[in-house]
């Protein structure tokens, strides 16, 4: 599948995973910023992908970002952070989404399997609920130490 395949609008995106859900795939989703793209990222992905067979990433908006990372994030626009994602061979289809969290995104989705990285609790997890209350599960993966984007542009400042 080409990259640009796998960038979907919502309306579009639902109709495609409720057709993959009819021939029994399961939906993995999960979300971020993904701003600087790393080895933790790329980690994270592959082991998200192995949870199911079809993995759907909900990005941030670049407004979206910015209220959750400041003024001066994202560093790579949203139009080259989803170009990126999209050329992921674990990636199977990229949603961006305006909100602060992918609530929204996750009920209309409803995936079989929510993922986050291990930095989280269950308690923290946007969506885990609803997951949870449809009869799907939440997993955590182990959080890959010394890989952050946050980490990466700290050190370009200190250079």
């Amino acid at each position: 599948m080409k990259f640009q395949e796998k960038i979907v609008e919502l309306d579009k995106a639902v109709s495609q995973i409720e057709e993959l859900k009819r021939d029994n795939q399961k939906i993995v989703f999960t979300n971020g910023c993904f701003d600087l793209l790393h080895k933790g990222h790329i980690t994270y992905l592959e082991k998200a992908g192995e949870l199911g067979d079809f993995l759907v990433v909900g990005l941030n908006s670049d407004d979206s970002v910015r209220r959750l990372k400041g003024e001066n994030r994202p560093v790579k626009s949203l139009v080259n952070r989803i170009s990126v994602l999209a050329g992921l061979a674990s990636v199977d289809m990229v949603i961006p989404f305006e909100e602060d969290t992918p609530l929204l995104l996750i009920q209309q989705i409803n995936p079989d399997v929510l993922v986050k990285g291990g930095d989280y609790s269950m308690e923290n997890i946007v969506g885990a609920d609803f997951v949870l209350n449809e009869g799907g599960r939440v997993e955590l993966i182990k959080f890959v130490e010394g890989f952050s984007s946050s980490a990466i542009i700290n050190k370009m400042e200190n250079i």
